[in-house]
């Protein structure tokens, strides 16, 4: 399954996994869009291997529930604390033709 979760993740340069029942979810997948981003998103809840994945993905976060769960660039951002944490200090910022990119400090 973690080979799975790995391909998923890097399909596009932003993508998330989620459960279509999550509300945090839809805010953050609505802040991507907002941004211009257009993310990869993974409803885990609707895959026949959905837990499996979810298992993984709790996994790789170190807690439960493991979604949202981001991924930019193929590698695990966090979870909405940290992707809002990098919004509203302005480090997390759109950029043409990739997804997103991390300001630097």
């Amino acid at each position: 399954m973690a080979e799975r979760v790995s391909r998923l993740s890097t399909v596009k340069a932003a993508v998330i996994f989620t459960t279509s029942q999550c509300p945090m979810c839809h805010t953050v997948t609505s802040l991507f869009s907002e941004l211009g981003v257009c993310a990869a998103v993974n409803e885990l809840d609707k895959d026949p291997r959905g837990r499996e994945m979810e298992r993984e993905v709790a996994r790789r976060l170190g807690r439960a529930p493991p979604v949202p769960a981001f991924f930019i660039g193929g590698r695990l951002v966090g979870s909405t604390d940290k992707i809002m944490s990098l919004h509203l200090s302005g480090k997390l910022v759109p950029r043409r033709h990739i997804a997103l990119n991390f300001a630097s400090s």
